[in-house]
């Protein structure tokens, strides 16, 4: 007599088969280390404080020891490698005990990761983590007049700029006073040139290297023609000219120590007529020796002076671009020293 199959049990038995395996997975877990996880502080902290990880906007995290489902890890992993996920935190300060106060406080890394929403969403626990304290400065802002001052792309101040109005109201450290005390524009080329009509920017103050805070209120920069013309060029070759009273010009002569750093390519911006008058001058810089440094044998520190045409220095149509040679020389006696 044929026996008659029972499907249904059949599939029970499947089904049961299956979910206990998935309970396995489930309840099997590992843990794996992370590394290249950053602390940065979120925007939304309050404007009258500065918060920062010794004058850095974020931090990074050595290593994080993480803990989940066999799944869940595979899903990192993957996520991790092809670069989908990145594990960034962000610090409200506001939500961490005593960090309002201005001073010096620390961030236990540990207790902050736990109850990162970024973990939960991962499905995952923190094991371990390195290091475990964060130094966190927390700096009070207080509102003070800034002079505005314009600069271009490449840093040199465009002394011409008219800057309406010329000073702004900033939330700046309080111990910020005199030279501090200033909020700078930045104009690329092209604003440059729209800068003939007018430009509408937002100044800005810098706390830090690569933490910069704008101004609430925009400024507005126009720039005459002639300012605008200055363009960066570069001069070689540079050549060196010798300046000597009539004391010393036929008993010494100049040995230049340092001639690669002093002869290298000298940067400038100019109106193009005083680029070209400058490229028409027999020595691009002159080296004055003095009648007292023959005094000493040693060696001896000056930095040159550069050759550009006066007419358009006077009109402010030629400025170096980089900071000035400094020579070092000798003066090698050549003749024996006369006798008066």
């Amino acid at each position: 007599m044929q026996r008659k199959i029972n499907y249904g049990k059949m599939l029970a038995v499947i089904l049961l088969t299956a979910f206990i395996w998935i309970w396995a997975d489930l309840n099997k877990t590992e843990q794996f280390p992370v590394s290249n996880a950053t602390v940065s502080i979120a925007k939304s902290t309050n404007p009258n404080l500065w918060v920062s990880f010794n004058d850095k906007s974020s931090f990074s995290i050595k290593e994080i020891v993480l803990k989940g489902s066999s799944s869940k890890v595979v899903d990192v992993k993957r996520n991790l490698d092809e670069g989908s996920l990145a594990l960034e935190f962000f610090l409200v300060p506001e939500q961490e005990e005593a960090m309002t106060e201005p001073g010096q406080h620390f961030l236990e890394v540990p207790a902050f990761l736990k109850k990162s929403d970024l973990i939960k969403q991962l499905g995952l626990t923190v094991v371990s983590c390195e290091p475990t304290r964060i130094p966190v400065n927390v700096v009070k802002l207080v509102e003070k007049p800034l002079a505005v001052q314009c600069v271009g792309d490449d840093g040199n101040p465009l002394k011409n700029a008219n800057i309406t109005p010329s000073q702004v109201n900033m939330l700046v450290p309080a111990d910020w006073e005199m030279e501090k005390l200033v909020a700078w524009v930045s104009l690329t080329r092209a604003e440059l040139n729209q800068a003939k009509l007018a430009v509408l920017k937002k100044p800005f103050v810098k706390l830090a290297t690569g933490i910069v805070k704008e101004a609430d209120t925009t400024v507005k920069i126009t720039i005459p023609p002639e300012e605008i013309l200055l363009t960066s060029y570069t001069i070689t070759p540079a050549k060196l000219g010798f300046v000597f009273s009539a004391n010393l010009q036929e008993d010494y002569k100049v040995e230049l120590l340092n001639p690669d750093v002093v002869m290298g390519p000298i940067a400038i911006r100019a109106t193009l007529a005083a680029k070209q008058a400058y490229d028409q001058q027999p020595f691009k810089m002159i080296l004055f020796i003095l009648d007292d440094d023959k005094k000493t044998t040693d060696e001896l520190r000056r930095k040159v002076v550069y050759n550009f045409p006066e007419e358009f220095v006077r009109k402010d149509e030629i400025v170096l671009n980089q900071q000035p040679a400094e020579a070092q020389f000798k003066l090698i006696l050549i003749s024996p020293a006369k006798t008066p």
